[in-house]
Formats: structure tokens, C-alpha cells, sequence
């Protein structure tokens, strides 16, 4: 194993640490400022609105920057918007610190996906990437819950504290471990533009908009048909997202590994297996032992699809893939606010608490449709992850020790 794989993912877990943390403290964030919790609410979704709408341009303004020290950079802007956070004398401070931590999200992961793939042979590029999105995974399971202990006993600004410290770890082993790239004097801006001319970067990222959608909008409103539907005490529902952040995990590793041998391939078992798992979930949401069943296979296929996502929109986009890498972690997050924003209306319609599972398994179905309508046969660049190039070896201006 690359070291500096496991680098990137340190980074990639300190991201996952401060987007997801905030859910547990908003309690007590919200009384220390005096807001309400609609208010308080805002620091998660004001945090992923930057994150959808910074990764692109943010990425388009260091494309052509050696990717190593973007990587750096981005790691300083996640320190400075966590210390702004845990010092933050009011709500409106403590938003801007969100904002500015969330900036370095999409763009972190959109470098870092190319950055890991250049680093290992053709045959082991998703699962590279996969090991950097597992730091995101074990945010969920162990981050999550231990900086909500935290935050719990030494008071929510602590929990950023640790966070900060965690950005300063990744910063000094991305600089120690990650190499210079190859011939990595950044990227044409105007030829990672032209990427988006492909009709299929384009389906690849409406792929990942509806598949990942469709698993986070069932997840979004799931502590309540846990209690609701499912019978399990509140005291219970913080383990059972345990629960599903094991799922996460185990489908993040498989995921990678599958579509090392097939990026078409794994998306079709992923999404038709999440497709069908979110249905019986939400027929049998009655029964406890299903209910855990279901959770922990929806986190299992749902990310299982995440590395073959992001590997399919790199593909296609050939040797050009920063931007559209960039693009399609912006891509993650429209889909997270959709799926959410569609789990919503149906319980507003009344539907009840297993409805947002049904507009999940939905949203997922249209994703496959649109996955075999756009290449039936799996033609093109899609079949296997080896057909994305390596960055230097497209520039022939660049030269190449």
C-alpha cells in the first residue's frame, strides 16, 4: 500500500469529520448562540451548498498548479475554517468558518481522486481512489460518534479543536508522503474544459447526482422511521447509524475492488442490488431485524457505487479528468440536497416515514435506466479502469524525467 494513499485518506477523513460531526452538536451549538434549530441547520446545509458550488470553479482556479501542493493548500484552508469555527464568537462567524472548510471539500477530493490513481498501476486506480474515500467512510462510523463524545464532554468547540488538529496531521503527511507527480505541472484549463464536451462526463455525473441521491435522501430522514416505524428507542438510533457506517465501509473496499475489474459492471450489480434492498427495506421498515439488515446493506451497495462513479466520469473525460473529477464531487452533493429535498416533500404529503426510502429506491432506478440507456453494450471507455490515462503521458509538452 502507497503511503501516500493513506495520507489522502487522513485527509479525507478530517473532511468527513467536519462535515458530518456537526449533526450531533447542533443541541448544543444552537443553544450557546441563542438560534433556533432551523437556524442551527444551516451549518450543515450552508456546508454542503459551498461545497456544490465551490468545487468546480475552486478546482478550475488550481488546475494548472502542481496538484501536490493544491493538495497543501487546500489542507491550509481546512485548518483555517476549523480554527474560525471553534473560535467563532458568533453564528455568523462559526457559518463563515463552515463555508471556508468547505470550500477545500469538493476540490480536495477532485485532485485527490487523480492524484491517487497516478499513483498506482492501471489495474488498481478505483481502488486507489476508494482507499482516499475510505478516510470519508470511517469519518461516519468512528469520527461521528467519537466527536460527538467529545463535543458532549468538553463542550462543542473542542470537537473542532480536535478537527483542526487532524487537518494539521493531514497537511504535514500529505507533504512527507504523497510524491510529486510525474511531469505534475498542473493542468490546461481550457483542455479539462473541453472534457465537458463528452456526452458521457455529462451522464456520469447525472449518475452520480440520481444513484447517490437516491441512497442519501432514504438516509436523510431514516432516525425517524427507526423510531417512527421501526420501534427502536432515540438511545438506540446513534448505534444503528454505526451500524450503517460499517456498510459504508465494507461497500466502499468491495466497490473499489470490483470496479478495478469493471466500472460498468459494478454500477450495474450496485445500483440494481440497492434498487431492490431499499424496496424490501421499506416493506418489511416494520421489523427490527430487518430494519438492521437493511441499514447496513443501503450503506453497503450505496457506496459500494461511489469509486465507480468517480472512476467513470475520469474515464470518460480521457485525459483531461481534474475538472470533471471536480464537477462530480459538486455532483455527490446536488444529489445529497435533492434526495433530502424529495425525502421531504413526501412525508410533507403525508406519505409517512418509509416514503423517503421509496423516493430513494426511486431516484436509484432512474440512474440505472439512464446507466443502460447510455451505453448498452458497455461500449467506449467505460470497460475497464485502465483506459484512464495517465496525465503525463498526454502532454508531450511537459517533459518527462
Amino acid at each position: 500500500m502507497k503511503p501516500g494513499l493513506l495520507a489522502l485518506a487522513v485527509g479525507g477523513f478530517g473532511i468527513g469529520l467536519t462535515e458530518f460531526v456537526i449533526a450531533g452538536l447542533l443541541p448544543e451549538v444552537a443553544a450557546d448562540f441563542a438560534v433556533d434549530e432551523a437556524t442551527a441547520g444551516w451549518l450543515i446545509s450552508g456546508y454542503a451548498l459551498a461545497v456544490a458550488i465551490g468545487a468546480i470553479p475552486l478546482t478550475a482556479g488550481v488546475t494548472r498548479l502542481p496538484r501536490k501542493q493544491v493538495l497543501l493548500g487546500l489542507m491550509g484552508l481546512f485548518v483555517v475554517g476549523n480554527a474560525l469555527s471553534a473560535l467563532a464568537p458568533t453564528y455568523d462567524a462559526m457559518l463563515v468558518g463552515r463555508v471556508v472548510a468547505a470550500l477545500c471539500h469538493g476540490a480536495f477530493f477532485g485532485i485527490g481522486s487523480v492524484v491517487a490513481a497516478d499513483m498506482v498501476a492501471p489495474d488498481k486506480k478505483a481502488g486507489a481512489i476508494a482507499l482516499m474515500f475510505g478516510g470519508l467512510t470511517l469519518a461516519n462510523v468512528l469520527g461521528v460518534p467519537a466527536g460527538t463524545l467529545v463535543g458532549q464532554q468538553w463542550g462543542w468547540r473542542a470537537a473542532f479543536w480536535a478537527i483542526t488538529v487532524i487537518g494539521v496531521l493531514a497537511l504535514v503527511a500529505i507533504a512527507v508522503l504523497v510524491p510529486a507527480q510525474r511531469g505534475d505541472a498542473g493542468a490546461d484549463l481550457r483542455r479539462e474544459v473541453r472534457a465537458f464536451a463528452e456526452p458521457q462526463v455529462w451522464v456520469s455525473l447525472l449518475l452520480t447526482v440520481l444513484g447517490y441521491g437516491g441512497m442519501f435522501g432514504a438516509f436523510t430522514y431514516i432516525a425517524f422511521t427507526l423510531t417512527g416505524v421501526s420501534g427502536f428507542a432515540p438511545s438506540a438510533v446513534p448505534w444503528l447509524l454505526v451500524l450503517f457506517g460499517v456498510g459504508l465501509v465494507a461497500g466502499n473496499v468491495l466497490g473499489g475492488r470490483a470496479a478495478n475489474r469493471s466500472v460498468r459492471g459494478t454500477l450495474l450489480v450496485a445500483l440494481s442490488a440497492l434498487v431492490v434492498v431499499m424496496a424490501v427495506f421499506a416493506l418489511t421498515a416494520s421489523s427490527q431485524v430487518m430494519t438492521v439488515l437493511g441499514l447496513v446493506l443501503m450503506g453497503g451497495f450505496g457506496f459500494a457505487t461511489v469509486p465507480a462513479l468517480q472512476m467513470r466520469v475520469m474515464t470518460h473525460a480521457g485525459g483531461a479528468p481534474t475538472l470533471a473529477s471536480g464537477a462530480n464531487i459538486a455532483a455527490f452533493n446536488v444529489g445529497n440536497a435533492l434526495g433530502a429535498w424529495l425525502g421531504g416533500v413526501t412525508i410533507a404529503a403525508g406519505l409517512g416515514y418509509v416514503s423517503p426510502i421509496w423516493a430513494g429506491a426511486g431516484l436509484t432506478a432512474l440512474a440505472l435506466v439512464l446507466l443502460v440507456l447510455a451505453d448498452p453494450r458497455g461500449r467506449g471507455a467505460d470497460a475497464s479502469p485502465e483506459a484512464v490515462p495517465d496525465e503525463g503521458a498526454v502532454r508531450p509538452e511537459v517533459p518527462v524525467p
